[in-house]
């Protein structure tokens, strides 16, 4: 379902909406003590922690990145490296992501940040019909083909999750 207009609109389901992608918003209500976000939203909306996708914003080179991998995994820091031609890969300041993003920490949607960043989704979506990320706020998850989740982000596919 495209764009449900009941629903909150954040700048990710606008650009999804003008891209003619097929999506549908999850809402939960967010516990400020959550200690993980993503872990926190599988568990709200009961589906598998490896069908929901946390998006971490990292330099690589110091270029700003967008990884995007399964919330029950982490981020193998040296294949994102590989993965978009890069020597040495390292976790961004909250802030600078926040910055670059235009989203808060646990709400940064992969999905139209504010500038224009590479993103690189771990190959393991391509496992699931549809993925959940984060829709540009904490609380709100957007569930979409994977395919269509790269045709969003002009994301690289690669394997950068590790258990």
């Amino acid at each position: 379902m495209a764009g449900q207009g009941n629903r909150a609109s954040t700048r990710a389901t606008q650009c999804l909406v003008q891209l003619g992608i097929s999506f549908r918003l999850h809402s939960y209500a967010h516990n400020e003590r959550a200690s993980s976000y993503g872990a926190e939203a599988a568990a709200a909306l009961g589906v598998p922690a490896g069908q929901v996708f946390k998006t971490l914003i990292t330099s690589v080179d110091g270029q700003l990145t967008a990884a995007v991998v399964p919330v029950a995994s982490q981020l193998n820091l040296k294949a994102l490296a590989e993965a978009v031609g890069g020597k040495k890969a390292e976790m961004a300041q909250a802030a600078a992501a926040e910055r670059a993003t235009g989203y808060v920490i646990g709400g940064i949607s992969p999905v139209a940040p504010r500038k224009t960043l590479p993103v690189v989704l771990d190959s393991s979506a391509l496992s699931h019909q549809t993925v959940f990320c984060s829709a540009g706020q904490r609380g709100l998850q957007v569930e979409l083909a994977p395919d269509d989740l790269i045709l969003a982000t002009s994301a690289v596919l690669a394997p950068i999750a590790r258990s």
